[in-house]
């Protein structure tokens, strides 16, 4: 649920490159002397980098998963999140973990590379039902055809403001959903204060550089082509979301001001930003609902999907996967079954239930967990507990945001390709260039990035 840094996805593009060199198209069939079998009594040590299971989510599912594989396989974690570069370096040398926990949007660039190996052997061998996942969550984590990763957890966007100040201003959940761009601007002038040129409400704030590809989507165009081979960073209808999305800081004093007063707030306690009445309205992850929910139950919350400009519900998917090293081959039917029982229905219903039991010993509500599992999503909803308005009205729309989802294509060069259109959003909200110049060069920087990484791939140097 981390954003990353600009300097950590540079360095990840960066040791991609260094790969590519040595592992581009070498493994892509690495795989066909595996033999996977979900009845196979298995042995030996599986090594899992990028995963840290520290609560009962995890810790539910590991266990449920570590029996599946029997007392014949160990498994060790490497602490700590995914370390792009020291997992491609264990790549290059010959000598991979057996398992990896990824975001989504590295799959296609992993895969291209021959980093990891495809799992259509795996998937058919431990008999998992590709049916069961988000339609957009597979889509993230497939390439060239091929399944490349076994899709995790699930993040989308909502709509979160505080009534007291929508009804202060005269204004509904409807005027900051998304729908009415003119309407989120008179909101944001609405609910905004500004004491003697210092910041004191946020009236809304836009939610950048991360949430561009969600703007975009919702004014009609995709940052990407839909077979990953051309870059749209500079189509009209970009440019426009990007000049609107960057408007609403400028008329609140610009990102920095914005940003500075947004960080200063206990985004995480009691004192939080919509507690305390300082931020009218704000896009921001399904998983803020719970937090809001634990540390400021009483908070004055109005909920809603966010809306593209035609008025219907739209989220930007993302989330993570587990995926299986190119020669890791003595370890891969351990890591497949691993990966199965982690993303099945059952485990993700039993880490459910752990933590509603634990909310009930607390007195507080459940408000759900989002996977990339939709019939494991369907049997947790029946589980919730919300405690009321405005948590039910939260959850339904978390629900229904997930049923509205988008992604971006896997393509060769996804690293590279999201380091262009967050440099060039980032010069906009610094007052470096101009919306249309910095999409310009975004546009030219990633294209260029694209051709390349699909030339590479198909001609296997």
């Amino acid at each position: 649920m981390r954003v990353r840094t600009l300097s950590k996805v540079a360095i990840a593009a960066v040791a991609v490159g260094m790969l590519a060199s040595c592992a581009t198209g070498s493994n892509q069939t690495a795989d066909d002397d595996i033999k996977y079998d979900r009845d196979a009594t298995l042995s030996g040590n599986l090594q899992v980098m990028g995963f840290g299971g520290v609560d009962e989510i995890a810790t539910t599912r590991y266990d449920l998963a570590t029996k599946a594989l029997g007392d014949g396989v160990t498994v060790k974690l490497i602490e700590g999140d995914l370390d792009m570069q020291q997992f491609l370096s264990a790549v290059a040398a010959g000598d991979p973990p057996a398992l990896v926990y990824a975001n989504r949007d590295q799959i296609g660039s992993l895969a291209a590379r021959g980093a990891i190996m495809p799992l259509d052997k795996c998937i058919e061998g431990e008999d998992i039902g590709t049916d069961q996942y988000l339609e957009a969550a597979l889509d993230q984590v497939t390439f060239d055809g091929k399944v490349y990763g076994i899709p995790e957890f699930n993040t989308v966007q909502l709509t979160m403001a505080n009534a007291d100040l929508l009804s202060a201003a005269g204004l509904t959940i409807d005027d900051v959903n998304g729908s009415d761009w003119d309407a989120v601007t008179k909101a944001a002038e609405a609910m905004m204060k500004n004491d003697g040129g210092k910041l004191s409400v946020i009236g809304v704030d836009t939610k950048l550089p991360e949430f561009f590809p969600l703007w975009a989507k919702s004014n009609g165009v995709d940052l990407i082509s839909e077979d990953g081979r051309t870059a749209q960073l500079n189509d009209p209808k970009a440019v426009e979301a990007l000049e609107f999305a960057v408007g609403i800081y400028d008329l609140q004093g610009g990102f920095s001001a914005v940003k500075a007063y947004r960080d200063s707030a206990d985004f995480f306690g009691g004192g939080n930003q919509y507690a305390t009445n300082v931020l009218g309205s704000m896009w921001m992850e399904q998983w803020y609902i719970n937090v809001l929910n634990d540390v400021s139950p009483d908070a004055p919350m109005a909920f809603d999907t966010f809306h593209s400009k035609d008025g219907e519900s739209l989220a930007y998917a993302s989330g993570s996967a587990w995926a299986i090293p190119a020669g890791s081959n003595e370890t891969a039917p351990a890591a497949c079954r691993f990966a199965r029982v982690m993303t099945e229905v059952d485990s993700w219903v039993a880490a459910a239930q752990a933590r509603l039991d634990l909310r009930n010993a607390d007195g507080k509500p459940f408000t759900g967990v989002l996977t990339g599992n939709a019939d494991a999503d369907e049997k947790i909803r029946e589980m919730v507990t919300t405690g009321g308005e405005p948590w039910d009205t939260g959850v339904k729309k978390m629900y229904e945001a997930n049923d509205n989802t988008f992604s971006l294509p896997a393509n060769p060069a996804d690293a590279e390709f999201k380091t262009a259109w967050q440099d060039a959003v980032n010069r906009v909200l610094n007052g470096q260039e101009d919306p249309q110049t910095a999409l310009d060069k975004a546009q030219d920087e990633a294209q260029k990035a694209l051709d390349a990484a699909w030339k590479k791939m198909e001609n296997g140097k």
